[in-house]
């Protein structure tokens, strides 16, 4: 089985370089960062943090270069994801694609390109740190489901869950994923871009009990559109905030690294998603677009 990963970088690295363990999968790699393929091709690709171990396999800057493959993970920042699945479309031309990408809308601008889709959703966490060298921030399980507008099969969602389990990353197959997908949207939604603007780490922003009480409202306002939609969450992401706050304390969640670098943000897949799900919905949700418009605001800042 031959699997490629689009964005070799932080999340799309911990998935390449356990899958590139397994004796029947074939791992490719397409990552737009000359000095990261470089490093992969020469050294392979390391993992430090909760997985340590070098993994080798095949990584390109070119998608020309890449064969067809039967399965595929987009892992690039949701800012991305239109040219990267763009150069990548012929890859898959056969093929199913899972989105393991945050927030929401991912599998909607895949889907124009490739002929059958996947959501994922992914709790593990990482980050660059050098060319080559991916460290593991967090562990946990990946689900992954049909993206109902143009359904992968449930064979190929079976054949990619079965793959990451085997190689260490534990996933599970699932007629719908939208539970939990909104599930980790609205933990997402409620701590990064507070987190984000204020510069503080994720236990930091929880420490404070007016942060704290802002992010239970935006769960709050986010569940309220699941509810519209008929979404069921598959967990409370209010627990899982203060989980987290207790067992990764001083994670910097991805947002916040984007504003210190002066990078953009997935606000728009994240706390934009929410409102135009809202609006769709019928489901007013202010909280959600005044962050939403801070974010943007801040982002506006740098370039100013």
């Amino acid at each position: 089985m031959r699997i490629c990963v689009v964005g070799a970088g932080a999340i799309g690295g911990l998935y390449a370089a356990h899958l590139a363990r397994l004796d029947d999968v074939e791992v490719w790699a397409y990552d737009v960062s000359a000095a990261h393929v470089a490093a992969i091709g020469r050294d392979g690709l390391r993992l430090t943090g909760r997985a340590q171990f070098t993994a080798r396999l095949e990584a390109r800057t070119d998608a020309r270069d890449i064969p067809p493959c039967e399965l595929g993970i987009v892992a690039t920042k949701t800012t991305v994801t239109e040219p990267a699945i763009a150069a990548t479309a012929h890859v898959f031309a056969d093929g199913a694609v899972c989105s393991v990408q945050n927030g929401i809308g991912s599998e909607e601008v895949i889907a124009r390109h490739v002929p059958r889709v996947m959501r994922g959703v992914c709790l593990p966490a990482g980050r660059v740190v050098g060319p080559g060298v991916v460290h593991m921030d967090a562990g946990g399980p990946t689900w992954i489901g049909p993206f109902e507008d143009r359904p992968a099969g449930m064979e190929e969602v079976e054949r990619l869950a079965d793959a990451l389990d085997r190689a260490g990353m534990p996933a599970h197959a699932e007629a719908d994923a939208r539970g939990a997908q909104w599930t980790k949207l609205l933990f997402n939604a409620a701590t990064n871009p507070l987190a984000a603007l204020t510069g503080l780490t994720h236990g930091e922003v929880c420490d404070i009990p007016e942060l704290r009480a802002t992010a239970s409202a935006l769960v709050a306002e986010g569940r309220a559109v699941a509810d519209a939609l008929g979404i069921t969450l598959d967990g409370d992401p209010d627990e899982l905030i203060t989980r987290a706050a207790a067992e990764n304390h001083d994670h910097r969640p991805s947002m916040l690294q984007d504003a210190l670098a002066h990078r953009p943000t997935e606000i728009d897949a994240l706390n934009g998603g929410i409102v135009r799900a809202g609006a769709a919905a019928g489901v007013p949700t202010p909280l959600h677009a005044t962050i939403a418009a801070l974010i943007a605001g801040l982002e506006a800042g740098w370039e100013a």
